[in-house]
């Protein structure tokens, strides 16, 4: 199989496994979505884990990009935070999907341990690039950084979970704003909207 069918796969499992989770991630629906063989996915992956931990990795890696594009495109720290958000409103605009970490981390106990590896990867790159704008933009100090990261990371995380819960976009829009005025995010900074992570 060449580098290409790779590529699909690994896209047609991203789609399912944000719509499903790991436990709904299955050889059989990823084929048909790719138009080959279940068969055909092992000459890449050998087990659903090693699927699942691909999928999970090119997804960190692709919202890590998509976050240092933000920050070198919006030098301004205060506006990379009020930015942060969109990076989870995409996937809720892309069919009212989740952000495939944290659908895989709310069943954490039944992933395999390389899966598990990737998911946790995924909150510490966010956690990290946070703590990091945070320090920049003055808005904690060094020592706090980390703790206000992981409650932004957290809350906008949770904000998306609730909105797909009843499928209406607006409630994500109405928490982001509520955090906000409640100081957990700046109040300050326009959104870019083409500025957005992995959907």
């Amino acid at each position: 199989m060449t580098s290409d069918s790779r590529e699909k796969i690994l896209a047609a499992a991203k789609r399912v496994a944000q719509a499903r989770g790991y436990s709904g991630l299955n050889f059989r629906d990823v084929a048909e979505v790719v138009g080959i063989k279940a068969a055909s996915i092992y000459h890449h992956f050998p087990s659903k884990a090693d699927l699942g931990a691909a999928v999970a990795r090119r997804y960190w890696e692709d919202s890590a990009a998509a976050l240092e594009a933000m920050s070198a495109e919006a030098s301004d720290p205060i506006r990379c935070l009020s930015l942060y958000p969109e990076t989870f409103r995409t996937a809720l605009e892309n069919e009212n999907r989740l952000c495939l970490c944290s659908f895989m981390a709310a069943e954490y106990d039944d992933l395999p341990e390389l899966v598990k590896n990737e998911v946790q990867t995924f909150a510490d790159i966010n956690v990290a690039w946070l703590s990091r704008v945070l320090s920049a933009a003055a808005v904690t100090g060094p020592e706090e950084s980390e703790q206000r990261a992981r409650a932004i990371f957290a809350a906008v995380a949770g904000a998306q979970l609730f909105a797909r819960s009843r499928s209406d976009i607006s409630l994500y829009d109405a928490l982001i704003v509520g955090y906000r005025a409640a100081g957990l995010l700046p109040a300050t900074g326009e959104l870019i909207a083409d500025v957005r992570c992995a959907p």
